[in-house]
């Protein structure tokens, strides 16, 4: 799934796996290709999965290079 994100500044790829009661959630940088990996209770909805991995995203980016 393709989000643009709250900084308006490109796309961000999600990927959700479940694993028993975790859900792995892959945020990517489509612009940068930079990844962050976040892990929360599979009982959680999907839009605060991706605003968990989109923080961390977010942080990432933030620290600069790769």
């Amino acid at each position: 799934m393709a989000d643009s994100g709250d900084n308006g500044k490109g796309e961000v790829y999600f990927e959700i796996t479940i694993v028993g009661g975790s859900a792995k959630v892959v945020a990517v940088d489509a612009r940068t290709g930079i990844e962050v990996t976040a892990i929360g209770p599979a009982r959680a909805s999907r839009a605060d999965l991706h605003r968990l991995a989109l923080a961390k995203l977010k942080a990432r980016l933030a620290r600069g290079g790769d």
